[in-house]
């Protein structure tokens, strides 16, 4: 049986490129997989530049007036897409300190009346007004970041003794990109929450790409190990966090589990950037579970500790069919008011259906 971990392992994805130690890699990740579920990913590819400009591009973007950001806010778009701010969003049903904008592959809006109401999360992204630079900022970087998860799929397909291209059925044609800012915490105020985000299981994806955008110093993140312990995940220069998310441990049929984790805010202000990579949203449950049961049902079912297992999630614990109602569903109870104003129809069920 896999111990509980204490530290996050670091994958060198450079390793791939060589016969010689592919192998390794490969046995590395396959570890990581099945007995952490998240891990560092160094040489990875994504060149210097686009980092970089993301980063210097965050204080600007953070700086802008307030009607600026309301001009883009996230109440103002059904596809839950813009800007929201502090307080604005909850986990665990606590507020969480901080205010982001949340991008996405740009593609226009299809749905309409007759067609699964979760379509309607698919649709454009909202850009600051006199921002051009911005926009080609974080479409380069969401370029980017696409073709990385693709890669990286690949090598967690063979990690798990799978083919190449096994997993790139269930993405989706449109994936998620948070900027997000965690404000210090006022000094000598025990009373204010510490909570940035409140412990959870990433549900916006198949996997998660974070770029840890502040200084070495800066803490916050942290992951719940096997024994219900919390373990920080410092910021190690040029790599990126990488994550289970949930519907990926439905397709490994539990074998790969979603690691809980959370933020904590602290006396310095942090920037940190996730991507997640989508799940296609007509995935039904029967499909996600069956489609590799065979497989993974050779393998050991993963572990994790009574904390991590009581996390609300939707679609693991089956109460909705389709991968985007389970979406739908969180969005809408992460973003009460946006769910009230674009999606009065299910909305006190999503609120009251006791998941």
């Amino acid at each position: 049986m896999a111990t509980s971990f204490s530290e996050i392992p670091v994958i060198d994805l450079s390793l791939a490129d060589d016969d010689s130690t592919k192998s390794s890699l490969l046995s590395s990740l396959r570890s990581a997989l099945m007995e952490v579920g998240f891990l560092y990913v160094s040489n990875h590819g994504v060149q210097e530049t686009v980092v970089d400009g993301l980063v210097n591009a965050l204080p600007t973007l953070f700086e802008l007036d307030g009607e600026t950001k309301k001009s883009v806010a996230l109440e103002n778009s059904p596809h839950f897409l813009g800007y929201s701010g502090v307080g604005s969003e909850n986990t665990g049903g606590k507020a969480d300190r901080r205010e982001q904008f949340e991008f996405a592959t740009e593609l226009p809006a299809t749905w309409h009346p007759g067609i699964p109401l979760y379509e309607r999360l698919r649709g454009p992204n909202q850009w600051p007004k006199g921002h051009l630079e911005l926009r080609s900022t974080v479409e380069t970087y969401i370029d980017e970041l696409t073709r990385l998860g693709e890669r990286f799929l690949d090598l967690v397909a063979q990690a798990l003794s799978l083919p190449p291209g096994t997993f790139q059925p269930f993405l989706s044609d449109q994936h998620r990109l948070k900027l997000v800012h965690y404000p210090a915490l006022p000094a000598g105020d025990p009373a204010i929450s510490q909570q940035g985000v409140g412990p959870h299981k990433d549900s916006s994806g198949w996997w998660t790409f974070l770029l840890q955008a502040s200084p070495p110093e800066v803490k916050g993140l942290q992951v719940l190990n096997k024994a219900g312990d919390w373990v920080d995940v410092p910021v190690i220069p040029g790599t990126f966090v990488v994550n289970i998310g949930q519907a990926f441990e439905v397709v490994t049929n539990g074998v790969c589990k979603a690691t809980t984790h959370r933020v904590l805010s602290g006396p310095h202000e942090r920037y940190s950037v996730p991507f997640f990579q989508g799940v296609r949203r007509n995935l039904t449950k029967a499909e996600a579970v069956d489609t590799l049961k065979a497989h993974f049902n050779t393998l050991d079912i993963g572990r994790e500790s009574e904390e991590g297992h009581a996390i609300d999630s939707a679609f693991l614990k089956g109460k909705y069919d389709t991968w985007g109602e389970s979406q739908l569903r969180t969005k809408v109870r992460s973003h009460r008011e946006n769910g009230k104003k674009f999606y009065p129809e299910v909305y006190d069920q999503y609120i009251n259906d006791g998941a």
